[in-house]
Order: C-alpha cells, then structure tokens, then sequence
C-alpha cells in the first residue's frame, strides 16, 4: 500500500458545489435534490403545503427546513421549481415579483410542457433559466434517487448555459437530451402517449383479469408486457401481434361483447386503441387488406356504454384526480 496516496476527496469537498433549494415538494423536485446531495451539493431549503409534501421532504431531505418560496430563493443558489405545469407561469411570475432573485441564480424548472421562456420573468430579474425534465415517473420515495441513474432528461437551455445544464443532468445520473424550446409540448405529448396511458391500460388488463378469474393478475401480466414492451422498443411495429394484427373480426367482435356486459367503461378505449393498431398494421404490411374490412367493421361500432347512458357516460368508472 502507497503511504503517501492521497485519500480520495469528500463530494462536499468538491468544487463549484452549489446550495440548492427546492420549491414545490411534490414527488420531483425532493428526488432530485436528494440526487444533488450525493455528489455534493447542498439541499438548505424546501417549500412544502401539503401533510403528504412535508412528509416527502423530512423523507427524502432530513433537516433541511421548509420555508416559504422567496426564502428559497434567498436562501439557494441553484432553485429547483418542481410544480405542476399549469401553476408553473404563476410562480414564476409571483417569484420575480418578491425581489428575491439575484443576479446569476441558476433556476431550474423539470416540467416537461415548458422550455425556458416560461421563466422570462425570473431571467428579466438576472436569474440563469434551466428546462430539466427527467422522464421517469417517481414515486415520492427514496427509490426514486436510484431510478435516476442512466433516466434520459429533456433539456432546454440558452447557448451559453448547455454546459451547466448538461453538468447537472449528469451529476443526478442522468442523461441529457436537448429539446428544442418550440418542440417541447409535442416532447412532452409523446411521453404522456407512452406512460400516462401505459399505467392506464395495464390497470385496466389487470382489472378485467380479476373478473375473469385471475389470483394474480400482475404475475401473469408481469412477464407478458415486459417481452412486449422489449420488443415494442426493439422492433417497433414489427412487433404487432394479437388478433387484431391478424384481422381476426370474430374475436374482436367477441371481446367488444364480453367488454360492455363486464366493463362497459373500456369499451371506447379498446376501440380507439384497436382502430390505431389496425391502421398501423394495415400500413406496415402486417394486415392483409382482405381481412381489414371485416375487422375495421367491428370497430367501427359506436361505443355504447350500459343501458339508459351514452358511451361517454358509460366510460366514468369513478372519481379522477391528480395525486402530485
């Protein structure tokens, strides 16, 4: 052993090693300053309302204290704004209003929806805008901090700021993507496509499983979605099956049947998504054209839902909400 080796320095002893506060404790912006924290950086404030956003931060941020948004910005160097899309305009323009931002503040917004032009109020102040958008879907829990290892980010930033960007993408585990500011709503729809609806439709597959018999639905789905989902992603189209890929009418029919006297509520999805896969597959030669016309019959059929409502009616299977 070499006496004389140096030991290996501390990632609080690192340089350029920022103070970082965190506004809206929602299940992000916790994550990624936990993620901060590991290589050094230093979480020193977090704003939260909520009973479960105050239990998110003392989880994930132990002792870093809750203050309220423009002590944040006194308080940070680098501001994370971790608020859902359609409250990040207002805060951005109630923040700039308290004169607590200064000159040279890197602040950081994770929605996906937005690029930086949405902080111009902050940036008229003197602050350094960041569009970080890591695409993952996080729980509020520490196991989110691992799944940031190798996570893609949509980043948007002004040419003199990539570098930063990139640096902090990178130091949370991820992997930058430059998002054009103009392309980020589409960016943001086809990850919403992807994901939002994923969980949908697996809920849904797990649901009528039960009612179908099933103990346990999710060992069952488990190993089947996730040789779909690989090749979905190797293959593309290409990796179509299923009756409809095959132009089997009659068992399609049969499904729309089962479906409005079990679940009447997925009948106008299952439609819609079985329409979209038969044009897909019609137009990547998966589908014979004589069997599409049969097919495309059965789908064609309006939705009804249960009896004496619309399908529209039929679809509301119970309360929505948005649980941040």
């Amino acid at each position: 052993m070499n006496a004389s080796a140096a030991p290996e320095p501390r990632a609080e002893d690192r340089p350029a090693r920022l103070t970082v506060g965190v506004v809206g404790a929602g299940r992000v912006g916790p994550a990624l300053a936990a993620a901060l924290r590991l290589v050094g950086h230093r979480p020193v404030a977090v704003s939260a309302v909520s009973d479960a956003s105050r239990r998110r931060a003392a989880e994930l941020l132990p002792d870093v204290p809750v203050v309220e948004p423009a002590r944040v910005l006194a308080l940070a160097d680098l501001v994370l704004l971790t608020v859902p899309d359609d409250a990040l305009t207002g805060l951005a323009e109630g923040l700039a209003d308290t004169g607590a931002v200064r000159p040279g503040q890197l602040i950081v917004h994770t929605s996906g929806r937005y690029g930086t032009r949405v902080l111009d109020p902050l940036r008229r102040a003197g602050a350094l805008p960041l569009a970080l958008h890591p695409a993952m879907t996080f729980t509020g829990t520490p196991v989110d901090v691992q799944r940031l290892a190798g996570c893609s980010f949509g980043v948007t930033a002004p040419d003199e700021l990539r570098l930063a960007a990139e640096a902090l993408v990178i130091e949370m585990g991820g992997e930058p993507e430059w998002i054009a500011e103009d392309a980020r709503p589409l960016y943001h729809a086809a990850l919403a496509l992807g994901a939002n609806h994923l969980v949908t439709l697996v809920a849904q597959s797990m649901e009528l499983l039960h009612k179908a018999g099933v103990a346990a639905p999710d060992r069952m789905l488990g190993p089947l979605l996730g040789a779909a989902l690989d090749n979905a992603l190797r293959s593309g189209d290409a990796a179509l099956t299923g009756p409809v890929a095959r132009g089997d009418a009659g068992t399609v029919a049969a499904h729309v049947t089962e479906l409005r006297k079990h679940a009447p509520g997925t009948v106008a999805g299952y439609l819609a998504m079985a329409r979209t896969t038969a044009d897909r597959a019609l137009a990547h030669g998966l589908l014979k054209p004589e069997l599409a016309e049969d097919l495309l019959g059965v789908l064609a059929e309006p939705p009804a839902g249960p009896a004496g409502t619309t399908g529209a009616a039929g679809a509301a299977d119970g309360p929505q909400g948005d649980d941040r």
